[in-house]
């Protein structure tokens, strides 16, 4: 014997309609969250500080362990800073100009402003530029800087800056070290929003016997 099913009423009918309506209106907004959600957050600003070398052209061969006119490679650890400049959609931005600069070996940075006693080194001036690629990469080949006396009572950690300048863009942050001491009582680390985004472990490089390598991968709009 076959029964069949009784017709649906008019309450199932309008409780089934408005679930339909509520799903066609949500589906956009989920889309719209789900994308910002993937996006990539800026990388955080940080100070320019006091010596940027503003008398000096950046050395634009991506090698700061050595000068023209040098007697030989830059004290301190050699060190490899290399990573992507992308956009907040994670496509690289081609011709980035990303400057760096920072202290030497000892603290001291080559600026006529920094009365540092600590010594400068002859074969290493701490500032440099290069230009990204079609991949977004640039690299350089420098050293591990040294905290040093920022002013009384207080000691910045090592950190290399970054000015990073696009066509619509441009980005001043600081890179940090993991395992300064000095970290966690840096007022200017401390307040970005996400400290931990600026401080990068150090790792060997498999390729050149001798220096360490800093991933440092830049988000802005380009």
């Amino acid at each position: 014997m076959k029964f069949d099913s009784p017709a649906p009423g008019r309450r199932t009918i309008l409780k089934a309609s408005a679930a339909l309506l509520a799903a066609s209106m949500l589906s956009p907004v989920s889309s719209v969250l789900a994308e910002m959600a993937s996006r990539r957050r800026r990388t955080q600003e940080q100070i320019l500080g006091p010596f940027y070398p503003v008398m000096s052209r950046p050395n634009r061969s991506g090698d700061l362990t050595r000068v023209t006119g040098g007697s030989g490679r830059a004290k301190g650890q050699l060190l490899i800073v290399r990573g992507r400049v992308i956009d907040p959609d994670g496509i690289p931005v081609m011709g980035a100009d990303v400057e760096i600069w920072q202290a030497n070996s000892m603290g001291r940075y080559a600026h006529p402003d920094d009365t540092n006693p600590a010594p400068l080194d002859p074969n290493f001036e701490g500032f440099g530029a290069v230009t990204t690629g079609a991949d977004g990469r640039y690299q350089f080949k420098t050293i591990k800087p040294l905290h040093y006396p920022a002013e009384p009572g207080m000691i910045r950690p090592a950190h290399i800056h970054f000015d990073v300048k696009g066509k619509r863009d441009e980005l001043i942050s600081q890179m940090y070290f993991e395992g300064d001491p000095y970290i966690p009582k840096d007022r200017f680390l401390q307040s970005a929003v996400d400290p931990e985004a600026l401080v990068i472990k150090l790792s060997q490089s498999p390729e050149e016997p001798g220096f360490m390598v800093a991933e440092f991968d830049i988000v802005f709009r380009g």
